[in-house]
């Protein structure tokens, strides 16, 4: 799949699908000796996106609605990376502008959520660029028991406008 076809079947399944639209800010760090963004910051990017997307705001903080999680291991919840892949499309360039992370739920389960994510250079931008697109399944587990526990019903009440189409990728 070129950039191209990559770009405008992200687009198409935009349409279809509400998305978290989260900006992350990369920080020089990030780069590796080639100049671009390294691949394991690739994924602690993605990890900021989905903090800020689902952990709850403290005082005087901002969160989108979706932000439902209480942060910490005294709250009794931990959210737990089952499995994550991504899919590297084009490098990513030190830029001032933050990278728009798109986010939303290929599918809920009983206790654990498939995160879809789309790395986009900023909106304001000239052209749109497509750089990555990523699945992470995370579970929820008591965090006393160690055992996986059910979503909640208001975690599924306010993640339910933003399920859509799990990713699908092109190089299986």
């Amino acid at each position: 799949m070129t950039d191209v076809q990559a770009s405008d079947a992200a687009a198409e399944q935009s349409a279809k699908t509400s998305r978290l639209h989260i900006p992350i800010q990369l920080r020089w760090g990030d780069l590796d000796a080639f100049n671009h963004v390294n691949n394991t910051s690739m994924l602690k990017l993605l990890e900021e996106a989905r903090v800020r997307a689902f952990w709850r705001a403290g005082p005087g903080e901002e969160a989108p609605s979706t932000a439902v999680l209480d942060s910490g291991i005294e709250e009794g919840i931990l959210t737990l990376i089952a499995r994550q892949e991504i899919e590297y499309l084009a490098p990513v360039p030190y830029q001032r502008r933050p990278l728009e992370v798109q986010m939303w739920f290929g599918k809920l389960g009983g206790s654990s959520v498939e995160v879809c994510y789309e790395v986009h250079n900023d909106p304001a931008s000239e052209s749109r660029q497509l750089y990555a697109r990523s699945t992470a399944i995370i579970v929820l587990v008591d965090a006393g028991t160690g055992r996986p526990t059910r979503l909640t019903q208001e975690m599924r009440d306010v993640w339910e406008p933003f399920t859509g189409p799990s990713i699908e990728y092109a190089h299986r």
